[in-house]
């Protein structure tokens, strides 16, 4: 799946196998791409699908460090997520564990890699490994590309400021 925008989004899910590929680009240094994932006043500004209010509890980005966030729609109801950071490498690269609370012991490992492009420019690619080909199949049907795409165009806004 690919959007169409300026800096489309790609998303892959090949068949039979469980993990999803993400990559985007950014007008914007990588420092700043990587501030926005670090800094929790900003990540409450552009993650999650258009609409939907966040409330962090906890954004520790380190090395051990964890996060809890809830995602709350329109309507009120409220999406729980939470996991762990592993390795956290600046401006360049980060590994966490992601858990959405609705689907309790489905973990996926996550990882994200900020490829400075020169000219002002960012490549961030994610990989997520589920524990199953139906567990990553239910994550993509239930909405992973709009939330995807949706936050990372309040991403761009955010970057151009």
């Amino acid at each position: 799946m690919t959007t169409e925008t300026a800096n489309p989004v790609t998303i892959t899910a090949p068949a039979g196998l469980p993990f999803v590929d993400i990559e985007r680009e950014f007008d914007a240094p990588v420092a700043a791409v990587f501030a926005a994932h670090r800094d929790p006043e900003l990540v409450k500004q552009w993650l999650g699908p258009n609409g939907y209010e966040m409330a962090i509890e906890r954004w520790d980005f380190e090395p051990q460090g964890g996060y809890r966030y809830v995602h709350r729609d329109p309507d009120g109801n409220e999406y729980g997520f939470h996991g762990t950071f592993h390795s956290i490498r600046e401006n360049e690269f980060a590994v966490q564990t992601f858990e959405f609370e609705g689907a309790p012991d489905v973990v996926s490992l996550e990882s994200m890699t900020f490829e400075d492009l020169g000219g002002g420019r960012t490549r961030l690619r994610g990989h997520s490994v589920y524990p199953s080909v139906e567990a990553r199949d239910a994550m993509v049907e239930h909405g992973m590309a709009t939330g995807v795409t949706e936050g990372y165009a309040r991403l761009d806004a955010l970057l151009a400021r």
